[in-house]
């Protein structure tokens, strides 16, 4: 029996990726703001490829191109715009890693009205630009995964904390914004720039932070992993 395995799992390792990418549609999706002044998007991914940027209409709070689809609902709470993105509940791949089988979303957000960004993933890849956001809280829960993060650069004051587990994280924080870093792990490989941000007990910190237009606040807790910020 353990031949027939073997050769049907090779057989699938040639054919699996193309198998996939006839499987997973493609859905595009447009959410408007409905005059919300203020937004909050909480989307959750699976394995796949996940990127998130600036950008969106300026009559939209969230557009995107979501392989394997999305579900999603929109509500207003007073002024501010509620938006769920979630994974639907029948998507199905058996071997993710295989390139355009997974979850492959591109997300766009509107960048001129204040947000909160809340973020959860498994075993993706995320590549996330929010230089152009005016996030005012961002908060990231993830597993086995590879990110690389851009921080606003005109937000004024951003709070970030991130959980993770075994992830390599490289976070960016834009010239001109200061920081103030608490990082913390187990088994991690931390690294912070300490020619921008002096490490002073536990923590690391811009010169200006407290007196900067421009700021982000992290906090990090890792497990087996490693998170580069400069």
């Amino acid at each position: 029996i353990w031949p027939v395995i073997l050769i049907a799992l090779g057989a699938w390792v040639l054919i699996g990726p193309a198998v996939m990418r006839r499987g997973v549609e493609t859905e595009q999706v447009s959410i408007p703001l409905e005059g919300a002044t203020k937004a909050h998007v909480r989307l959750r991914h699976g394995a796949g490829r996940l990127e998130i940027k600036g950008g969106a209409g300026a009559n939209d709070a969230v557009s995107g191109a979501f392989g394997g689809g999305v579900d999603y609902r929109a509500r207003m709470d007073g002024d501010i715009l509620k938006v769920r993105l979630r994974v639907p509940s029948d998507f199905f791949c058996p071997f993710p890693m295989f390139g355009g089988g997974g979850l492959d979303w591109s997300v766009a957000l509107n960048n001129t009205i204040p947000m909160g960004l809340d973020i959860g993933g498994g075993a993706n890849a995320a590549h996330l630009d929010l230089t152009e956001l005016k996030l005012t809280e961002l908060r990231i829960e993830t597993g086995a995964s590879s990110m690389e993060l851009m921080l606003p650069a005109n937000a004024g004051f951003t709070q970030v904390r991130i959980e993770s587990g075994a992830a390599s994280m490289n976070i960016r924080v834009p010239d001109g914004v200061a920081a103030r870093i608490r990082a913390s792990g187990g088994a991690s490989d931390i690294s912070v720039d300490a020619s921008r941000f002096p490490r002073a007990g536990d923590v690391y910190q811009s010169p200006d932070y407290e007196t900067a237009a421009n700021k982000v606040e992290i906090k990090e807790e890792m497990g087996a992993g490693a998170i580069r910020i400069r």
